[in-house]
């Protein structure tokens, strides 16, 4: 359980008299989440129809419209069932949504495994010439266009988190680090070009590894084990970036891989990179003497 939009299709969905079992088979939400925000919506319910006081009145309408607190350390991953599907199509449609934006974070490992993936999944697939990450993202798009929706710019809501030019911790790089860095630059804009990845490890102008299907992660974890120590991470939009999906981002994930991998320096492209919880991740680079910079 994570956001509002989960807690307003449990209350939807049993307004319209489905069972704890079904709503949380379509929703792939754990029956005992969906048990304890229906058990609050009919006990603020009853606390409306018992007060008169504007003030209770009100202090009740926030309740129900809170969003749900959430511990992301006890996250169970949702598996995206037919019924799922189905589900979150018939409350688009029910509240006449006309807009959307895409959040969070798809493993593309996920595209190894079409076996696991149901038929309007597959056959939604069978129009990618070539499975990239971005055909493959504009296929769902493309679904949620026939449903009527606008898929919006990823960054609408979140321009606040795009980093500007500079060096953001108490490190700066030295001559040799910033040579690597306009290299791995360089290079990550050639492979986005051709939508390969958005991520290169460069160590003294060697190409150490090459984001592929494996993440920003793992790419750190190969090209920095090759390098043994010291290596530069540089991570960029694509040249043709659709805004809509796979914005870059890092976060503080990304530094802890770094650290255990002892690279040194991470680069991203600035005004075009997300970083998630900036403050964490900058303390986590000053604290284990590693350059995070925007250029």
């Amino acid at each position: 359980m994570k956001n509002l939009l989960d807690k307003a299709a449990i209350i939807k969905l049993k307004l319209e008299g489905l069972s704890n079992r079904a709503v949380s088979r379509a929703l792939g939400i754990d029956k005992k989440t969906v048990n304890k925000y229906w058990n609050q919506y009919k006990e603020n319910i009853l606390k409306l129809d018992e007060t008169n006081d504007a003030k209770e009145i009100k202090q009740i309408q926030e309740n129900i419209t809170s969003v749900p607190k959430y511990n992301s350390e006890n996250r169970v991953r949702r598996k995206v069932t037919p019924e799922f599907l189905n589900a979150l199509e018939k409350i688009l449609k029910d509240e006449e949504i006309k807009q959307a934006t895409f959040l969070g974070k798809v493993h593309k490992r996920v595209l190894l495994q079409l076996h696991k993936f149901d038929a309007r999944a597959i056959e939604i697939l069978k129009a990618a010439q070539r499975l990239n990450d971005d055909k493959v993202m504009l296929l769902i798009v493309n679904e949620f266009e026939k449903l009527g929706i606008t898929v919006l710019d990823q960054t609408i809501f979140i321009k606040n988190l795009m980093i500007p030019s500079g060096v953001l911790g108490k490190l700066k790089p030295s001559d040799a680090q910033m040579e690597d860095v306009n290299y791995g630059f360089w290079l990550a804009k050639e492979m986005g070009k051709i939508d390969v990845g958005q991520s290169v490890v460069i160590k003294d102008k060697m190409i150490m590894a090459v984001e592929a299907i494996e993440g920003t992660d793992m790419c750190i974890k190969r090209g920095s084990k090759l390098a043994k120590k010291g290596a530069v991470v540089v991570k960029v939009a694509k040249p043709s970036q659709d805004k809509r999906f796979d914005i870059p981002a890092i976060g503080l994930r990304t530094l802890k891989t770094m650290k255990k991998y002892k690279a040194d320096l991470i680069a991203v492209e600035a005004n075009e990179t997300i970083i998630v919880d900036q403050e964490k991740v900058i303390k986590f680079a000053d604290e284990n003497d590693i350059v995070i910079m925007a250029v």
